[in-house]
């Protein structure tokens, strides 16, 4: 999240020959765009290839073309394909390896240790612990002139109190009260990594410049780590980022994202202990201020727009009732449209936490920022070309279990059970601003999206109607489920990184786009201070208590098939379905 962004690129409109091209980029190398030229020139040696697209085939006819119909660079494609399907293993393996070390943020040493272990071994060069984060990583490999520069993230934190067995239909923790990924986060890393091992073959054996960048997005649920990265110049050579999340469906979008900006903030006070009952009147209690600081906010919270959201734990209360607590702090979240809306309610917070500080006689000792988020804006030009590749790969075909799965747990929770999604959404959607704002959740890839054109890719790994941040979000991430979906976006991903690298007016339309249209009145600047630091500590007394109890759970691949097979799972399983009695009409 550091610098703010001006213009990084100047519109052209000039035939795309390799002797016009020089970069426009600030600060970027001058051989971006004749590399991707001189990708493109190359590729007429490539011998044509087999058009085999393996087991997913289009659902509906592609739109108008704005990456590239050149028929070698399909044929290209078409291998791609070909090759992603014949790594399905290996999706499946990363999905379930993931799932079964359910870490929370912060805390995601053990995939770390499986992913840069993997990349390495695919010749990827690793660096561990960047942006002052130990459990971040990132992986880059590089050919020719190593321009443009692609960055493939996926989150990779789990929820508290998610542990579920994946494919049973109902509430059946693997450990009582432990984490789990109930927000399906341990899928994504499978899409981006299988992407790009194939598309790093192809360039490899037929000479394609650029450079691929993997990386994680850590405490994605503390909103705490993106704009991190942002700020320690992990992005600084990147030309786009190909961001992919799980969902239920294939697609992207383009433009204001929907999503809420955020602010993550602890307040800590600090009074002066006294004995509760004996002398009371000595101490000064935090805690009371704590108190006070969440009563005003509800008062408050009544003459504050209603598009705002805005919650809060409080994580230190005291340590015993019979000493009063010298010590408190609450932890808040600030969410809202935009920097300055959001901002203005951190403002407020502030006013509130001084105002209970004066009526306690405690200090307000300090206002840390712990994580933070922009809304994001999707890079319209690079949604177009993405949308043709998810017309082109469609959706994955869902078995009879599958769909008794989905319906089993839909009907579980009360949701009308009406199973998976078969079909893609022909049409691309998206809107410059936002339209019908109304709040919600949020995602800090918006910090990563306003230094560079980014997109977001949805994966259909899990199952509609589900109330997300719950148990029953992490029922469908280690089964065919999720293997399937993730394929379908490893297929998608590889696709677009061809399109990227194959095509320059896809890149020159992206930076024109970001220039003249995202940035030409929003500036980019960041929530965090410059003291601001990562919150590393979060979560580390959760994952003490159960990494112990997880380790008899981590998957082993050599002995079983899936993480359904090592668990004894039958998949799925499901409540049975309720029978009235003949005749009976009530």
């Amino acid at each position: 999240m550091p610098h703010a962004v001006g213009s990084r690129f100047r519109r052209f409109r000039v035939p795309f020959l390799p002797h016009l091209f020089r970069s426009t980029r600030r600060n970027s190398a001058p051989m971006v765009f004749k590399a991707v030229a001189l990708n493109a020139i190359a590729l007429a040696s490539v011998p044509l290839l087999t058009n085999h697209v393996g087991a997913q085939q289009p659902t509906t006819p592609p739109a108008a073309s704005v990456a590239s119909t050149d028929p070698r660079v399909e044929k290209l494609k078409a291998e791609a394909l070909q090759m992603v399907e014949g790594r399905s293993k290996q999706v499946q393996e990363i999905v379930d390896m993931l799932f079964s070390f359910q870490e929370l943020g912060f805390q995601e040493f053990e995939t770390q240790k499986y992913i840069t272990t993997l990349l390495q071994k695919e010749g990827f060069t690793v660096e561990k612990g960047v942006a002052g984060i130990p459990s971040s990583w990132t992986a880059k490999w590089s050919y020719g002139t190593g321009k443009p520069e692609i960055s493939l993230g996926s989150d990779v934190d789990g929820i508290p109190q998610a542990s579920s067995k994946p494919g049973v239909g109902y509430r059946d923790p693997m450990i009582q009260g432990g984490p789990g990924h109930g927000e399906g986060h341990n899928s994504g890393q499978a899409v981006n990594i299988v992407a790009a091992i194939v598309v790093k073959q192809l360039m490899q054996r037929d000479k394609i410049n650029g450079t691929i960048l993997l990386w994680p997005g850590i405490a994605e649920e503390q909103m705490a780590g993106k704009a991190f990265l942002v700020r320690a110049g992990i992005f600084k050579n990147t030309d786009v980022t190909l961001f992919t999340h799980v969902g239920n469906d294939l697609g992207v979008s383009w433009g204001a994202s929907g999503s809420s900006a955020l602010i993550s903030a602890e307040f800590k006070f600090r009074g002066e202990s006294a004995h509760a009952a004996g002398a009371p009147w000595r101490g000064k209690s935090a805690l009371d201020a704590v108190m006070l600081m969440a009563q005003g906010w509800e008062f408050r919270r009544e003459h504050i727009r209603l598009q705002q959201r805005s919650h809060y734990v409080i994580r230190d209360g005291g340590d015993q009732p019979n000493v009063v607590p010298s010590t408190a702090s609450i932890w808040f979240y600030f969410r809202e449209q935009d920097y300055p809306r959001t901002m203005e309610l951190f403002e407020i917070g502030k006013r509130v936490a001084a105002g209970a500080a004066m009526m306690t006689d405690t200090q307000l000792d300090t206002v840390n920022i712990l994580g933070s988020g922009w809304s994001a804006h999707f890079s319209k030009p690079i949604a177009e070309a993405m949308h043709q590749n998810v017309v082109k790969v469609g959706m994955p075909k869902w078995d009879d279990k599958d769909q008794a799965l989905a319906k089993g747990l839909q009907k579980e929770l009360g949701s009308p059970d009406f199973g998976l999604s078969e079909q893609v959404n022909k049409e691309l959607r998206g809107a410059a601003t936002p339209q019908n704002w109304t709040g919600g959740g949020s995602d800090d890839i918006g910090d990563v999206a306003w230094n560079m054109p980014t997109i977001t890719l949805r994966y259909p790994s899990n199952i509609p109607g589900l109330p997300g941040h719950n148990w029953a979000n992490a029922i469908a991430m280690a089964t065919p489920i999720a293997h399937k979906g993730a394929v379908a976006g490893a297929k998608v991903q590889a696709l677009t990184m061809l399109d990227i690298f194959m095509t320059p007016k896809v890149v020159t339309d992206a930076w024109d786009y970001f220039n003249n249209v995202q940035t030409k009145d929003t500036k980019y600047k960041p929530f965090i201070r410059p003291f601001d630091q990562p919150p590393t500590y979060l979560n580390a007394d959760i994952m003490a208590r159960f990494r112990e109890q997880q380790r008899k759970f981590y998957y082993d691949p050599t002995k079983f098939k899936s993480y359904l097979e090592q668990l004894g799972i039958e998949y799925p399983t499901v409540r049975a379905a309720e029978t009235k009695p003949r005749g009976d009409n009530n």
